[in-house]
């Protein structure tokens, strides 16, 4: 008995340092984990914005701008060019993004939503193109498809159930596969961007000065995507998760205030644009309903174009 209990205690005292160790090893691991932190992606972030400027918001103005002989209008045009890079540049740099997120995200969720993205951005590339070239018709953005002069007076009258069918492709179907996918990588990053040094909580220079044209690049997108419901639930689930992050001692390091704050911006830009036009009688018919939020090119078309 005495000898069976004597082996037992030196089996423990030798197992015990090494259980000590693997348990120590493994408390490391999480703790780094836990304490990872990333440096503020300024290159990541200034692509990211530029691209957004150049490939997408000036998109329309390249086809507006760009003599319409170079680009006959039963060819892609120089916007439809943008749209093309635009698609093969934003979900590399997307993917370039979760690889530098401190947290280990879902990998079938991100490949499922980038897969979706391309998609979706794909087919709206198809109805924008050929959205945009009716416009050199005279096809007028702030009336819906059947009340444009060009298109009401088509025969057979079935013609315009395939524009109407060709602008929910554009304007439902692509902004959909397009926006949710974006801005559920965005939080799923976001969701990874804390820290338990409050030291680490505050933006260098460089991302401050990114935060005016990102924030204002995301007021064009959600006013002319149509998407203020999928933006103003994403920006506040952001807000949720910062509270819920604050209990905890976490606190939002350099990137996740960089996106805080853009959104942050974005929300005050759509406001304002909001109060703007909101007694505007024409833009009111073509967006009746609680949520107004008028599209810039629609107000273009009616208040600028018109005019020229």
């Amino acid at each position: 008995m005495e000898a069976a209990t004597r082996r037992r205690q030196l089996l423990g005292a030798a197992g015990g340092p090494g259980v000590a160790f693997v348990q120590a090893r493994h408390g490391s691991v999480k703790a780094e984990d836990k304490d990872r932190t990333a440096p503020f992606h300024l290159d990541l972030w200034f692509y990211f914005t530029l691209q957004n400027w150049v490939l997408d918001f000036g998109r329309p103005i390249a086809m507006l701008v760009f003599p319409i002989q170079w680009f006959p209008l039963n060819k892609p045009s120089v916007g439809d060019y943008f749209h093309m890079t635009y698609n093969i540049i934003t979900p590399f740099l997307l993917l370039k993004l979760i690889e530098r997120s401190p947290r280990t995200l879902p990998r079938s969720i991100v490949y499922v939503s980038i897969i979706t993205f391309i998609m979706g951005a794909s087919i709206h590339l198809v109805g924008d193109s050929v959205n945009h070239r009716l416009l050199f018709s005279g096809y007028q953005h702030h009336l819906s498809v059947r009340e444009n002069p060009i298109i009401k007076n088509l025969k057979p009258e079935t013609l315009i159930d395939s524009f109407e069918l060709l602008y929910y492709y554009d304007e439902y179907l692509g902004h959909c596969m397009w926006y949710i996918p974006f801005f559920l990588i965005l939080f799923m990053y976001f969701s990874g961007c804390f820290t338990t040094c409050k030291a680490e909580s505050h933006m260098p220079g460089p991302a401050l000065l990114l935060v005016v044209p990102s924030g204002l690049y995301y007021w064009y997108l959600v006013t002319e995507g149509q998407i203020f419901i999928l933006f103003i639930f994403t920006f506040f689930a952001m807000l949720a998760l910062v509270l819920h992050q604050k209990r905890r001692r976490l606190f939002l390091d350099s990137n996740g205030l960089f996106l805080l704050y853009s959104f942050a911006l974005t929300l005050s830009l759509v406001a304002l644009w909001v109060a703007w036009l909101w007694n505007d009688p024409v833009l009111r018919k073509k967006y009746p309903g609680v949520i107004y939020v008028p599209e810039p090119w629609a107000f273009y078309t009616l208040h600028v174009s018109s005019q020229q």
